[in-house]
């Protein structure tokens, strides 16, 4: 196994594309089994002490424009199996229309609100909830919609290897690369959670969710 993430790091530059097929190495039992006891107890810890930060966050949705204080959306998850994932809601209401349409920088549809809840991740809050029923894991693949995902697909097939492991919250691919704005960006981001899923282990997690720490402190999400 490569040197956790400065190894993931290293052997980064040998990828110039995400097109190199990579081994899914499944974890031993007993690190499933830690992964998933901290995806319980941290995600329970976190809904207690941010229940301030809830009770903030949803006033400010509240009053930031009219709608809901809550935005779900259907996301494919671990398997395959479609879930849907609960945010903050941080874009005026019916901004997307019928077609699907990614975030981008400076995106107008998004309230000056929902501009700032992004930036420090508070808009993430309610996923603890969904981490905690199992439908997904602190860390792991961003997941994506079925929309993307087929062309995605269609371009590179093996990103259904995604699938093989529950998404994250925050991921190898979120703290290397970021947001992606376009099926491009995502297809580019997606070496890095290749990387990831090849290299799975509770220490890789831990240094994720501090260097995912760190990004928040920072103020350098979108």
């Amino acid at each position: 196994m490569h040197d956790y993430l400065k190894g993931i790091d290293r052997i980064t530059s040998k990828y110039t594309t995400p097109l190199n097929p990579l081994l899914f190495k499944k974890m031993p039992l007993w690190q499933e089994v830690i992964k998933r006891l901290m995806d319980v107890f941290i995600s329970l810890f976190a809904i207690i002490i941010l229940i301030p930060a809830f009770i903030f966050t949803a006033i400010g949705v509240k009053m930031s424009s009219s709608g809901p204080i809550l935005y779900k959306q259907k996301r494919i998850g671990r398997y395959g199996k479609p879930f849907n994932m609960v945010k903050f809601r941080t874009m005026y209401v019916d901004a997307e229309g019928d077609i699907p349409q990614l975030s981008t920088k400076n995106d107008i549809r998004i309230t000056p609100f929902g501009m700032f809840i992004r930036k420090v991740r508070l808009d993430e809050i309610p996923q603890f909830f969904t981490v905690f029923i199992g439908k997904m894991s602190l860390v792991g693949p961003r997941p994506e919609r079925k929309y993307y995902i087929d062309q995605i697909i269609d371009r590179v097939p093996h990103y259904q290897m995604l699938h093989k492991v529950k998404p994250g919250i925050t991921s190898w691919g979120q703290v290397k690369y970021g947001y992606a704005e376009n099926v491009d960006q995502m297809i580019e981001r997606l070496k890095y959670d290749m990387l990831y899923i090849e290299n799975m282990s509770i220490a890789i997690d831990v240094k994720i969710l501090v260097y995912t720490i760190l990004i928040v402190l920072q103020g350098r999400g979108r």
